[in-house]
């Protein structure tokens, strides 16, 4: 097996004997097998959207099937173990270490895993059955690296999804849609730079601070306007962008 992985097994062996020292190897789904969950995003996705491999889980052995330890390995190095007691019902500790290895090796085990796992439809399995005992050529290499332009937009969502915009009352509060939206420059590295419109604000309205509410890109998008994202997206792919209109 891949040495990184090795060193996951014993990295959660170790806290599992730590922090869980009541829970028993046939508490564990299949006595404690390590599992790469792979299967709701993918290993590119992962890699080129949020920086890290899919994650690396235990579980418990019962009907309900919930996670004993989670592993997340991110491509610099770092190390995020969270550790839930209770059938998994309850989370008792977060540890955040660092890995010792070259991070070129952590991408050659990216490649590994995408090439033999997601490619070949494995997925959520027994990281003791997927064989990582192989060397990656300098194709599977590059092309792992080309396929970083497809994610791109992708990764500039998430970072959206979490930065602070302004939206209009007409909008939170009178239920209209966004009409006009603009991006500016942010103010801070929480802002987003984009404010959210009706369309039907006049001046003396949206230069009153009470009509305006500061909230995240991501809530306008799940709970007032789905729709904002593809305007959000055109506007990435254009240097001189200023605003974008729609009919209401």
């Amino acid at each position: 097996m891949n040495r990184i992985l090795n060193k996951i097994k014993e990295i959660i062996d170790s806290n599992i004997k730590l922090y869980l020292p009541h829970v028993k190897t046939s508490d564990l789904e299949n006595d404690g097998a390590i599992y790469y969950m792979n299967g709701k995003d993918g290993t590119e996705f992962e890699w080129y959207v949020n920086n890290k491999l899919p994650p690396f889980m235990v579980f418990y052995n019962d009907e309900a099937n919930l996670g004993a330890i989670k592993l997340l390995l991110y491509n610099d190095g770092g190390i995020v173990v969270y550790i839930y007691d209770e059938k998994g019902k309850k989370l008792i500790q977060e540890v955040n270490t660092h890995f010792d290895v070259n991070e070129t090796d952590i991408f050659e085990l990216a490649v590994i895993l995408r090439n033999v796992a997601d490619d070949n439809k494995i997925w959520d399995a027994d990281i003791e059955s997927i064989n990582t005992d192989i060397e990656v050529d300098d194709e599977k290499l590059n092309e792992f690296k080309e396929n970083k332009k497809y994610y791109t937009a992708m990764k500039n969502r998430k970072i959206i999804l979490n930065l602070k915009s302004y939206v209009s009352k007409k909008i939170t509060e009178e239920g209209w849609k966004v009409g006009y939206m603009e991006r500016n420059e942010p103010y801070n590295e929480q802002d987003s730079g984009w404010s959210f419109f009706a369309g039907n604000e006049d001046d003396e309205y949206t230069s009153d601070v009470k009509n305006i509410e500061l909230i995240y890109v991501g809530n306008v998008w799940q709970q007032l306007d789905s729709d904002i994202f593809k305007y959000i997206d055109m506007a990435s792919r254009h240097k001189t962008y200023s605003g974008i209109s729609r009919s209401l």
